[in-house]
């Protein structure tokens, strides 16, 4: 099976509580009206768009539904879709075009950070690069052995201290050694922890001195990874930690477990950040960077197509 049938298949949950209640709703209302654009909110809200966001997605539906003089439910449906396929934006890849580059990689305990890790330098090991990671969680309880068995296992060299070292002396040490073995990427693992912002805001910035000092002008990603199926929670989970740090792109993990696959409207809308790599399954083929056509593809397939036919009908 290839990523889009995964990632189809992964979007199967949100696709019927978002999607397949949405075409119910339209259905059951033959016209436009307050009724329907109250229901339209509540789902919505059920889907985790948000409240910024939908308020959002409803002002610029009732907007355009005037501008085009539409009436039937029908028409709101496909405007609406538009909508949501704008809100999704356009993919950002990742920028690395320096050796050696750096991905920073942060995210609290349980979302995935780690494997998330692995399969980001599996993909790029097997597309050429040479892969540096550095085990620059030092706090989390066997964090620095989880890394070490996943290095092993993608056949990448690892950096790496003991528990309770300082993360920007294994920064230090594995900048270094990116230089001294040639590295195309270097990622680090970095921490998670968010019940302390101002250390958290400290031990970055430790780290981006490092790395400006010992690694000047290299590209550098701050990917922060997110548990999709927390819904806004993880929304909230991210502002918090882009006070903290210079985001450059998120990760989307267990979007297969979810309903709540609205979170991908919202976050681009509401954090300006850029989802760059989304996850739908075990295997290291299941993370994959995101492609905002193939998201739309596998979540609204045949969407458009069933309101124009649904509109000429009725």
């Amino acid at each position: 099976m290839g990523f889009f049938e995964k990632l189809k298949a992964g979007l199967s949950k949100t696709k019927t509580a978002f999607v397949g209640a949405m075409n119910d709703l339209f259905r059951r209302h033959g016209r436009i009206d307050d009724v329907l654009y109250d229901e339209l909110e509540e789902l919505l809200y059920t889907a985790d768009v948000g409240v910024e966001t939908t308020e959002y997605i409803l002002d610029t539906l009732q907007q355009r539904v005037h501008e085009k003089k539409a009436t039937e439910a029908a028409q709101c449906r496909e405007i609406l879709i538009e909508i949501l396929c704008e809100l999704v934006g356009q993919a950002e890849p990742l920028h690395l075009e320096t050796t050696p580059s750096v991905i920073l990689v942060i995210g609290v305990n349980g979302v995935g950070k780690t494997t998330s890790i692995a399969k980001i330098a599996k993909q790029l090991k097997e597309s050429g690069k040479k892969v540096l990671l550095a085990a620059a969680d030092t706090f989390r309880a066997a964090a620095i052995d989880q890394i070490a068995i996943w290095a092993d296992r993608v056949g990448v060299g690892l950096i790496r201290h003991e528990e309770g070292s300082d993360p920007a002396s294994v920064v230090y040490d594995a900048a270094i050694a990116a230089k001294n073995q040639h590295a195309d990427v270097l990622i680090v693992d970095t921490a998670g922890r968010l019940h302390n912002k101002k250390n958290l805001m400290d031990e970055l910035a430790k780290i981006d001195r490092v790395l400006t000092r010992e690694l000047p002008g290299a590209d550098r990603e701050t990917l922060l990874v997110l548990d999709a199926t927390t819904g806004q929670n993880a929304v909230i989970q991210a502002k918090a930690f882009k006070e903290a740090a210079k985001l450059t792109g998120l990760i989307l993990t267990k979007m297969d477990g979810t309903a709540k696959g609205g979170i991908v409207f919202s976050i681009r809308r509401e954090l300006g950040i850029p989802v760059k790599f989304i996850g739908v399954g075990e295997q290291a083929e299941d993370l994959q960077p995101f492609s905002a056509q193939d998201f739309v593809k596998a979540l609204f397939e045949g969407e458009h197509a069933a309101a124009k036919e649904e509109g000429e009908t009725e």
